[in-house]
């Protein structure tokens, strides 16, 4: 469990990029901190490997305080998944993977074996193991990003607007790859991004910041999008705007009613009567479109 414990944090200029900050981030669960830019999301993201130090207030893992953690041993205990993947230009993919489990002291020849698991694991050919990342798409790059996160078997993963910088298509593959990882794996996930709509596939629990850090609402994306706390989420998630508000069309000759926004736009297909899980995200009447 992560908890944050009214954490502040002013930068030497005087912006304040938190205030008083208080939430639990539960185990095994996603995560996902959603806001615009300058609303404090990745601070506090950062605070929990202590690549950002608090200025007042505590993170705390597990019941301990991480002020009182080693700082190279904590960022190595945790997984960490950049924009742009980060990975070493000069190795090969297998080693870009292996390399915190080797720092850790596993021996090599096992710390790649276990890489191989991973890419497995991501959804990539073992062949571009022996590759250099700029050999790699985007979207596989970012796949190989997730794999060394994950390589050392971390229970927390912080993922600071990971997809942001892959095409739409590839974009959404990833986030569903994610969430077959996360219902495998069962890893503490925390996520960033300012898209709303990543943040419902993605997540079982949203917090949605309003600039400073300061939270406009909490909870499943389900609860969010039926009762918006305020005008600013309901603008921010688009229920102002009737983008979220789905009907149901049936088309003659068709027994699949097509899913349309307010607008009449084409959404989906409702192709079967399913009950919606805890904490999944909307859909139309119980249904399931694609």
């Amino acid at each position: 469990m992560i908890e944050f414990r009214s954490v502040s944090k002013q930068f030497p200029d005087g912006t304040v990029a938190v205030d008083d900050f208080s939430h639990v981030l539960p185990t095994g669960k996603a995560t996902v901190l959603v806001g615009s830019s300058g609303s404090g999301k990745t601070t506090l993201l950062r605070m929990i490997n202590r690549m950002v130090e608090p200025t007042g207030g505590q993170v705390l893992i597990d019941g301990t305080d991480v002020a009182k953690l080693d700082r190279v041993r904590l960022r190595r205990s945790i997984g960490y998944v950049l924009q742009a993947a980060g990975l070493l230009p000069h190795r090969r993919v297998i080693d870009n993977v292996a390399t915190v489990p080797v720092l850790n002291g596993v021996r090599k020849a096992e710390a790649r074996e276990r890489a191989y698991e991973l890419l497995d694991k991501v959804g990539l050919d073992r062949a571009l193991g022996e590759r250099y990342p700029s050999q790699l798409s985007g979207g596989q790059q970012q796949r190989v990003g997730v794999a060394r996160a994950l390589a050392a078997d971390p229970e927390i993963l912080l993922m600071d607007e990971p997809f942001g910088a892959v095409d739409p298509i590839v974009r959404a593959d990833l986030q569903l790859e994610l969430n077959r990882l996360q219902r495998e794996l069962g890893k503490t996930i925390v996520f960033v991004t300012h898209d709303i709509d990543e943040a419902f596939t993605v997540a079982d629990q949203v917090v949605i910041f309003r600039k400073g850090g300061v939270v406009a609402q909490a909870g499943t994306p389900a609860e969010i999008l039926a009762h918006p706390a305020d005008d600013f989420v309901a603008s921010f998630v688009g229920a102002d705007a009737g983008r979220r508000s789905l009907q149901l069309q049936h088309r003659p000759g068709d027994d699949r009613p097509l899913v349309v926004d307010r607008d009449g736009r084409p959404i989906g297909v409702l192709e079967s009567t399913v009950e919606a899980a805890p904490g999944a995200g909307a859909s139309a009447q119980g249904g399931t479109a694609t």
